[in-house]
């Protein structure tokens, strides 16, 4: 009942509110990773790390490392698993208990956290406590096994490229958690479009009247370390030919991928809208899919550790790959090629949160449905996100396709049109992973934040980088890591 409770909590549209204390937690059957750390970890996500849960490489940062934590904690209770990052030994059988399990889960949760969100550290002390463990005492076997699990992680991942600490790079950048320290600089600026085939920052708000210019988030995403190859170099996306102005037709194709962004904007449905809200949320996509899979499947504790790891694998290391490949093109934007192609002309398209359909749209006045990312567009990494996520789902499970995933969304549920959208209740509904990668990566284009091209690209990159993520974990669950 417990774990039904939370699911239906997880799969509300929006960020889930956890108001009513859950049953107490029962060691001996419970599922402490969704029963007790994730309805901790994501209002801290939401909080601290991105507000919508769109910002994917800092996101899909947390969820990577604390499933690795969960994945090591629990080898020795696996017949032959080995661990990621440590080789804590293999329990006697009698000790594979879901017991033994869930305590080594929580204790290497917790250094993980501290490690990744320590202004959260309280929480994170209030949440072992409120199960019965205390964080600084770990007396049992297991609650050793998992805080040496998860301090293994943090010795390994808190400089592994990502600048986590600040301290990536000398000090020859601003020394900030997470600051770009690899020296990016875009060719435009927010005020001048001095190349239309290439990636523009744009000026955001939050609509309280203060202005921000965009900067690639986290560049060194690229030279993070992946798990499941050595080099995102091995990957390699074809040119965006149509970006990129070149060559007699090159105007012409240029100003057909614009045409067809226009065309969807101007022709949206509720639908559309609103999955392109919920593909836009790392964890109401990404992750509450994976929820509902564990329960459609009626994955075991240890089942569903293995696969929560295996999908945050896969994301993770595609997000490698695909910053890898935006770094290189520095591709222009829907919100920038619009005005250029256009150049002060009216367009047909969405006029703005309740207007509609616009006929008369100044084209520099056009706006994406979605709001626009901090980074360039060539490939999408949202496609190739859940790509990913599905191929190595589609492997999970034996090569079956069945999602069966629907997700209800009230009248005016929207974040974008509140109170506006869907104009009923809907639901939206996935009978298959390849439902689910199609339409993510085509929500990008109902959102208005992508050409099709670079969703094409995504969805390529994610499948095979969904294989290599499945391979990689089955080898430790095997035993046989390369």
């Amino acid at each position: 009942m417990l774990l039904l409770f939370c699911v239906m909590a997880c799969l509300a549209p929006g960020p889930p509110a956890w108001s009513d204390p859950p049953p107490p937690f029962d060691f001996d059957t419970g599922y402490s990773p969704i029963e007790v750390i994730i309805p901790n970890v994501i209002p801290a996500i939401y909080q601290s790390v991105s507000a919508n849960a769109s910002d994917a490489t800092l996101v899909l940062r947390v969820t990577a490392l604390i499933t690795n934590a969960w994945f090591d904690a629990i080898a020795p209770y696996h017949p032959t698993a080995v661990g990621v990052y440590s080789d804590l030994g293999r329990q006697p059988a009698a000790e594979h208990t879901q017991a033994n399990q869930n305590v080594a889960i929580l204790h290497a949760s917790y250094p993980v956290l501290v490690s990744l969100l320590p202004q959260h550290e309280p929480e994170w002390r209030a949440m072992l406590l409120s199960v019965g463990l205390d964080p600084d005492n770990p007396a049992a076997t297991a609650a050793g096994i998992g805080k040496a699990a998860g301090e293994a992680v943090v010795a390994n991942r808190e400089r592994d490229g990502m600048n986590q600490l600040g301290d990536e790079g000398g000090r020859k950048y601003n020394p900030q958690p997470y600051a770009d320290y690899l020296g990016y600089k875009p060719v435009n600026t927010a005020y001048e479009l001095r190349d239309p085939s290439r990636w523009q920052p744009g000026i955001v708000t939050r609509g309280n009247g203060i202005f921000q210019v965009q900067q690639f988030v986290t560049p060194q995403m690229r030279v993070t370390l992946p798990y499941s190859y050595d080099t995102p170099n091995r990957f390699s996306t074809p040119a965006p030919v149509k970006s990129r102005l070149r060559g007699a037709g090159g105007m012409r194709l240029y100003r057909e991928q614009v045409d067809e962004v226009l065309a969807v904007s101007a022709a949206l449905t509720d639908e559309q809208k609103m999955a392109a809200q919920l593909f836009d949320d790392k964890l109401l996509s990404l992750g509450f899919s994976t929820l509902h899979a564990t329960f459609f499947n009626g994955l075991t504790l240890e089942e569903f550790v293995q696969y929560d790891f295996l999908v945050n694998v896969a994301a993770f290391d595609a997000a490698i790959a695909v910053w890898n490949e935006k770094y290189k093109h520095d591709a222009v934007r829907p919100f920038s090629a619009i005005p250029y192609a256009y150049r002060n002309r009216n367009v047909t398209a969405w006029g703005g949160p309740g207007v509609g359909t616009v006929t008369d749209l100044p084209s520099q006045e056009w706006r994406s449905f979605m709001p626009t990312a901090d980074h360039p567009e060539y490939p999408s990494g949202s496609a190739a996100f859940c790509a990913a996520h599905a191929e190595a789902s589609r492997r999970f499970f034996s090569g079956s396709d069945v999602l069966d995933w629907t997700v209800p969304f009230p009248q005016g549920s929207s974040r974008i049109e509140p109170g506006a959208t869907p104009q009923s209740d809907i639901a939206l509904q996935w009978e298959t992973w390849t439902d689910f990668e199609t339409d993510c990566g085509l929500s990008r284009l109902w959102g208005g934040v992508h050409f099709m091209d670079a969703i094409t690209a995504g969805w390529d990159l994610g499948r095979e980088i969904g294989g290599l993520a499945h391979d990689f974990v089955q080898a430790h669950i095997a035993g046989h890591p390369g």
